[in-house]
């Protein structure tokens, strides 16, 4: 027999009796439309304005907070033009405006010997070139031409080396053919213009030795001429000594980056420095320095005048933000779901915040101020639409250690000290684009964990001729010159067993060796010593090619590198030429060296204490 149907439950019944507790209670209020035509229900038609009210109490438009939108913006900017100067270790000296900054902080002295070996010839031509220019358009006052031009290839020549019996400070002269056959055709065609440059530059006089007493005013003039065209032509350091070879270059050879500072007058007589500690070169701007609280450069000129401006504001506006009004449709253009930020990607997360919760609270205003200066915003005031004014400070003032101050465009202070934050404005006398020539030095810092060493491998040198080239052709080229002219080697004994032992193996010449040696009076710190590996022909030492490399070693002094600036990234550096046009269209060229990211380790395949196979020849 089958039972009989249960009565149905209602839904009152249920809750009375709890058969199932997890039933919940919703209420939902929907529209029912009463039309398939949405046009009328988009026009948003205003009939209750009680409704509207209602609206806005519920969005908590009726809170008591300050709605009022800025009108007018007045501020006072006071800027100072930096007019002191000073390279890492040297004396401060006047900041020239005739040129970028760039030229100041990267300029090096152009090489023109390698000890007693003469390099440069390619800029020696063109000074010779340059001289008996100025001789021809001289012609008119009665120069005998023909006459002078012999007589100063005569004095000034460009000589040959030996080919038959060269010395050592012939070979980069002598094994590249290029270089070579073009050495023969200028030689006795063509005076060496820089020997004239260094006899004047040094105090002498253009005439000296010169069978022209009639014309001796005019060649001395000509002569001074000649110095400050080619002083001119191509930026050089100054102040050039005995003690410091260098001038006023920045170049840290130790650091491998350049140093240096700027100074400036700021608004109430106080001198503020600016230093720029580790510039790697190419691009100067604003966040290359840090306040200086040291001693002052002295003898900076007093600021300019100060700038007051009123202003309006405007609120910010971006492609894809966030519409302000009701019912508007966005195009959609900016994706801010396709944007995935890393829990410690800062800067995404900052944009996606200020883009989606404070886009509509942020208003930017004009503020124009001068090229190359140091400015210290002086005041700001905002006036909204309900007349009041408002009194703006700096959002990254406090103390300058504090980790919660955030700002941007402002320098940091040296040092660890609880200063109070710099909110000045710095706006570097540089030029937006530089344009770079073709790498003239070219070396790889790598570290050798195999050999425990530290390699400057010269991928790029200049020939004497002044046309870089690849530093492993050149050496290759000095290699085979070498042993084709050094006398036969000794018969060498027979060998006597079936193994043989070797000291040390060959690497190319153009890697340069740097050694870890102990930092004077430290048992713990390390720093890099330059070496060089013996030659497989006479066993001398390899000289570098590079002025990278060299330096000090013409002087015999040693060269020593911090540890630290050759990670195991290793590190690149390279030499160029650098040329840019000045405010006033004044072309400024200058030889720089840049620093860069290497590509990782490597290995010369350096090995010592070695035993190879040597079968002894058959009885």
């Amino acid at each position: 027999m089958s039972e009989p149907n249960p009565v149905p439950l209602t839904f009152a019944d249920e809750l009375a009796r709890r058969l199932h507790p997890t039933v919940g209670v919703w209420n939902r209020l929907e529209g029912r439309p009463r039309t398939a035509d949405f046009e009328r229900a988009l026009r948003v038609e205003v009939r209750d304005p009680l409704w509207m009210l209602t609206r806005q109490w519920q969005l908590g438009e009726f809170r008591g907070t300050d709605g009022g939108s800025p009108v007018t913006a007045t501020y006072s900017v006071g800027p100072s033009r930096p007019t002191r100067f000073r390279p890492s270790g040297g004396p401060p000296e006047d900041l020239p405006t005739d040129r970028p900054l760039e030229t100041m902080a990267e300029r090096r002295p152009l090489p023109f010997a390698f000890g007693a070996e003469e390099i440069a010839f390619d800029l020696r031509l063109m000074i010779g070139h340059r001289w008996l220019k100025l001789l021809g358009k001289n012609n008119l006052l009665g120069l005998d031409l023909f006459r002078f031009e012999k007589q100063y290839v005569d004095k000034y020549p460009i000589e040959l080396p030996d080919a038959e019996h060269p010395r050592d400070e012939d070979t980069a002269r002598l094994a590249h053919p290029e270089v070579w056959a073009t050495l023969q055709t200028i030689a006795g065609r063509r005076m060496d213009g820089y020997l004239l440059y260094r006899h004047v530059k040094d105090g002498g006089n253009a005439a000296d030795g010169i069978n022209g007493l009639l014309h001796r005013t005019t060649l001395n003039n000509l002569g001074k001429r000649l110095v400050a065209w080619f002083d001119a032509l191509i930026d050089q350091p100054t102040g050039v000594t005995a003690e410091r070879p260098d001038g006023d270059a920045t170049w840290d050879p130790r650091r491998l980056e350049h140093r240096f500072s700027v100074s400036a007058s700021m608004p109430g007589g106080r001198e503020k420095v600016v230093t720029a500690q580790e510039y790697p070169g190419g691009e100067l701007d604003w966040h290359a320095f840090s306040v200086d609280p040291g001693d002052p450069l002295g003898g900076t000129k007093p600021p300019e005048k100060t700038l007051s401006r009123t202003v309006f504001p405007a609120p910010v506006r971006y492609s894809g933000m966030p519409l302000p009004r009701w019912w508007a449709i966005e195009d959609g253009r900016t994706n801010f779901a396709a944007v995935r930020p890393d829990s410690t990607d800062l800067a995404r997360l900052i944009f996606l915040e200020f883009a989606l919760v404070f886009s509509n609270d942020w208003y930017q205003l004009p503020c124009d101020l001068p090229a190359g200066t140091l400015n210290r915003i002086r005041g700001l005031v905002v006036t909204d639409v309900f007349g009041e004014k408002l009194w703006i400070t700096p959002a990254g003032a406090g103390d300058d250690e504090d980790r919660r101050r955030w700002s941007m465009f402002t320098l940091d202070t040296i040092g660890s000290e609880h200063v109070p934050a710099d909110t000045d404005l710095l706006l570097p006398p540089s030029v937006p684009k530089v344009a770079e020539g073709p790498p003239l030095e070219e070396v790889l810092l790598i570290r050798d964990e195999n050999a425990n060493l530290v390699w400057g491998i010269e991928q790029t040198v200049r020939t004497p001729t002044g046309e870089p080239r690849r530093g492993g052709e050149a050496a290759a080229d000095a290699l085979r010159f070498r042993r084709r002219h050094a006398p036969p080697p000794p018969p060498a004994d027979p060998p006597r067993a079936p193994i043989s032992y070797q000291a040390m193996n060959t690497i190319p010449e153009h890697w340069i060796p740097f050694i870890p040696v102990h930092v004077p009076g430290d048992n713990r710190e390390i720093q890099l010593q330059r070496a060089a590996m013996p030659s497989v022909v006479d066993g001398k030492p390899v000289p570098a090619r590079t002025t990278l490399l060299r330096y000090g070693f013409d002087a015999a002094k040693p060269y020593f590198v911090n540890e630290e600036e050759v990670p195991q990234a290793g590190t690149r550096l390279s030499v160029a030429f650098n040329r840019t046009r000045w405010r006033d269209g004044r072309v400024v060229l200058w030889l720089s060296a840049q620093r860069g990211v290497g590509r990782g380790e490597g290995s010369s395949g350096l090995r010592f204490d070695t035993l190879t196979d040597t079968p002894p020849p058959p009885a």
